[in-house]
């Protein structure tokens, strides 16, 4: 009995702890879980952003990135990108906030991709996407309230057409979690400017 009663401690003690990092992840100022989600990390790809996109907007379209903020904090969230190109390599990063029920429109060739710290204009790559408690890209504070879309750039027949789909939820792994913001800060300041992506005003849309 006694072995059982132990047991049970332990299991009230692991839940009780799952249940404080399930709060810190949810935002420490959420009152009550009323049917969304935690999430705060996000991903999704980018394709067919050549460089004859940014210098002939005819050539294909441009894909785009909205984010919005749910209010559930009541306060100001960013959202921090990290640009990666099909290499595996951090080309850009920046962090751009979103008000209470804002929207943040963001161009992937224009503003995600338009900066890298070295080499040309990425054509295809992947975008993540931190849901800030605090607007610093090299060192995060995720807190969930940010949910996101985007539409991709794919070749037809002829021409091009575009797709759009949520951001998909991804795992923040103790990797990711040591190694985004990090990466961030070396790019920024070997960048001199370089490295840097941009963000659209709340009530503009590039």
């Amino acid at each position: 009995m006694k072995k059982l009663g132990f047991v049970l401690a332990v299991a009230v003690i692991a839940l009780a702890l799952a249940g404080s990092a399930l709060a810190q992840n949810c935002g420490e100022s959420r009152v009550a879980q009323s049917g969304g989600d935690c999430s705060f990390y996000f991903v999704t790809y980018f394709s067919n952003n050549g460089g004859s996109a940014a210098k002939n907007p005819l050539a294909e379209p441009d894909a785009t990135v909205r984010i919005i903020n749910d209010g559930e904090t009541g306060g100001n969230l960013w959202a921090d990108f990290y640009v990666f190109d099909d290499s595996e390599e951090l080309s850009e990063c920046c962090s751009c906030v979103v008000t209470p029920d804002g929207l943040l429109s963001e161009s992937v060739t224009k503003e995600l991709t338009a900066n890298p710290l070295s080499g040309p204009i990425r054509q295809r790559g992947v975008i993540k996407v931190i849901s800030d408690g605090d607007g610093d890209p090299t060192d995060p504070y995720p807190v969930a309230g940010l949910r996101g879309w985007a539409t991709h750039v794919q070749k037809a027949a002829s021409g091009y057409v575009l797709t759009e789909d949520a951001l998909a939820d991804a795992n923040y792994s103790p990797y990711e979690a040591g190694a985004l913001g990090p990466i961030c800060s070396i790019l920024l300041q070997l960048g001199s400017g370089y490295g840097s992506c941009t963000c659209t005003l709340e009530d503009h849309d590039f």
